[in-house]
């Protein structure tokens, strides 16, 4: 790692560490004013309905940040952030952990002194709903300290504009018409959608519904998004599902010009799925080639997907065809 992007990881780290020795530090001072079963899970009048063992709170809370900040960090180490952005993505973390860092040193405050029955389960817990509105207080304020952190750390000075010069050229007549249209995916999105089915019909059939509907509803969505369906034609830029609708359309009236090229959309979108990024947005299924379209107005929007040269080369076939017609 180079010297510039160690620094750049320690301040957007820090947080995370902060927030993790907060939490390892109130639990070695009140251990012994703790039952063994603290509340995990609070009904919305704010009373305790779950209970977890006050070690595994630790535990998981110590897994949560570790592994947060070290995705937040490799996100932003690995990522092309670049102007605001990358002042917004250090922010943010440091939002994130104060809000998180809160809500569980609150959680286990709620549990000091507690009694306890024969379960050993703490009695008489509660977490008020204002306790939110202090972690999203917490979370503004910290926010602010990461703002301040990010004027520290060098700005990266943007790329140039990207331009293919070797992919194919395509010529359309006056009124001819053209299309081209290929499906995109990748292995595993598939086998996660109908994994997460499958979790959710074991959560249904053991905990219920409100247990079973977010893995459902995600594995639902998953499925008919699986391999999305990429147009490129006289309308523009058209993306579907296994349905007709809901569909994703960039009209060829707003594209200015087509690239293709290799995209990373953990570095340069911060993950996989619909990404909307300052000055960019698209649909990333997989790594790989892609369709970079320049819209008006400087922003673009990209779709990972196969055959992306002639694509990009019959998008901008289009624009000169509508141009000339004008």
């Amino acid at each position: 790692m180079k010297r510039k992007n160690l620094g750049g990881a320690v301040v957007v780290a820090l947080p995370f560490l902060l927030a993790l020795v907060v939490e390892l530090v109130l639990f070695v001072v009140l251990r012994d004013r703790i039952p063994e079963q603290i509340a995990g899970h609070f009904r919305p009048d704010g009373r305790a309905d779950r209970y977890m063992g006050r070690e595994w709170h630790v535990v998981g809370g110590s897994v949560l940040f570790a592994t947060t900040g070290v995705l937040w960090t490799l996100t932003f180490v690995r990522g092309k952030f670049y102007g605001r952005a990358h002042h917004l993505v250090v922010a943010a973390g440091y939002a994130f952990a104060g809000f998180l860092g809160w809500l569980m040193a609150a959680t286990l405050l709620a549990s000091v002194d507690a009694g306890a029955n024969a379960q050993g389960e703490a009695q008489g817990v509660s977490f008020p709903m204002w306790q939110l509105v202090a972690a999203l207080a917490v979370a503004a304020v910290a926010g602010g300290l990461g703002l301040a952190a990010a004027t520290l750390l060098p700005v990266p000075e943007p790329p140039g504009t990207v331009r293919a010069q070797d992919g194919p050229r395509i010529t359309l007549a006056d009124g001819e018409v053209a299309g081209w249209a290929r499906s995109a995916g990748s292995w595993w999105t598939p086998l996660l959608a109908f994994a997460l089915v499958a979790g959710g019909v074991v959560l249904l059939l053991t905990s219920g519904w409100p247990a079973a509907i977010p893995p459902l509803v995600l594995g639902v969505l998953l499925i008919v998004f699986a391999r999305p369906y990429v147009v490129v034609d006289r309308r523009g830029i058209t993306i579907s599902g296994m349905l007709p609708w809901p569909r994703l359309r960039v009209p060829l009236d707003r594209i200015e010009s087509a690239v293709s090229r290799d995209i990373n959309p953990l570095a340069e979108y911060g993950g996989w799925g619909y990404r909307i990024r300052p000055a960019r947005s698209g649909l990333m299924v997989r790594s790989g080639e892609g369709v970079v379209a320049t819209l008006a107005g400087g922003r673009e929007f990209a779709v990972t997907v196969d055959d992306s040269t002639t694509a990009a080369a019959l998008l901008d076939a289009l624009i000169d065809q509508r141009r000339a017609e004008r």
